[in-house]
């Protein structure tokens, strides 16, 4: 089992340097960062511009393969990502807004996932029927529908909800309260109260993505012999649904935990924005806008690292329903 898991991890190691290298050299040959100093009055003297990008390591007139090889040897000898162009060390940024995505991020997939399963789960065992027609279409409906859209009605409900109530129960711009008058308990239940819609529009998306892989992974596995074997010898529906099922359905779900990573990071961006949460998404598009190479590459970094520790995740989930991957 150790071994096992060591020698993915080694695998998925090797993948998140080469996405972070080809992040960066990506990052450098699309983004300009002199583009930042043209139109400016008075205008910006060229050896101003060119000094300032070469303190950044952003020199146009540095060969890309130079620029990787100096930035990848300051993340291994200092763990340093550069400055990003408003001189903040970009290491800094990540771990300033880390935290708020992880928060998001974390809590969206579990709750997204849980519910994909289950609704995923009850569709196929009730193949055809109300309960499958109608789980069908409401998984199409969010699959259509883009996260920023999901964020705008999901806040028009809420204020709704608070018009009606007259006072505000969700609140949903920001992470907390500013000036929030009460202890720990009131800041606790202030940014719990924050984090719902956030959680809810992230999660309804990955929920839908769910249910429609478990649907098909329920309906190939509820024909096995092994399904059929278990009613056989008394087990009821219910009973060899659950412990035959669902366990060998959930295996090639693990890995697609793994993969879908990477893009529930993409819909967390737009949430973010919508939401106002000031984390790794927003810092994702801020840093194409301004045009920020260090910024960008730190951020793919993040991201390849968030994609390793769930590649680990899964393949332990991986192991613990299937004993033949361990040996």
């Amino acid at each position: 089992m150790l071994r096992f898991l060591l020698r993915r991890a080694a695998g998925y190691g090797v993948l998140a340097t080469v996405a972070t290298a080809l992040g960066y050299v990506l990052a450098s040959l699309t983004l300009h960062p002199a583009a930042r100093y043209a139109g400016r009055t008075p205008p910006v003297p060229p050896s101003v511009v060119h000094a300032e990008l070469a303190a950044l390591g952003v020199d146009p007139g540095v060969p890309v393969p130079a620029r990787l090889w100096h930035w990848l040897t300051e993340l291994v000898t200092h763990g340093s990502l550069g400055l990003s162009v408003r001189g903040v060390p970009v290491t800094a940024e990540i771990a300033a807004r880390a935290g708020t995505s992880l928060r998001l991020l974390l809590l969206g997939s579990l709750l997204g996932a849980l519910l994909g399963v289950a609704v995923g789960t009850w569709g196929a065992s009730r193949q055809y029927r109300w309960p499958d027609r109608v789980t069908t279409v409401g998984s199409f409906v969010l699959l259509a529908t883009p996260p920023f859209v999901l964020a705008v009605v999901l806040m028009t409900l809420a204020v709704r909800l608070d018009s009606a109530a007259g006072r505000t129960l969700v609140p949903f711009t920001g992470e907390y309260t500013p000036g929030l008058a009460g202890g720990w308990p009131a800041q606790l239940g202030d940014r719990a109260a924050h984090l719902l819609l956030p959680t809810l529009c992230l999660a309804l998306g990955t929920a839908a993505t769910w249910s429609r892989y478990q649907r098909a992974a329920m309906l190939d596995v509820l024909a096995a012999d092994h399904v059929r074997t278990a009613r056989s010898m008394g087990h009821t529906r219910r009973s060899a649904l659950w412990r035959h099922g669902v366990r060998v359905a959930l295996i090639p779900m693990s890995t697609f935990f793994a993969y879908s990573f990477g893009l529930i990071l993409t819909g967390a961006a737009i949430t973010e924005l919508a939401f106002s949460w000031h984390g790794m998404g927003e810092y994702l598009v801020r840093s194409v806008v301004d045009d920020d190479v260090n910024a960008a590459a730190g951020t793919v970094l993040f991201t390849a690292v968030l994609v390793l520790l769930a590649g680990v995740l899964a393949d332990v989930l991986h192991a613990a329903l299937d004993p033949r991957v361990r040996t």
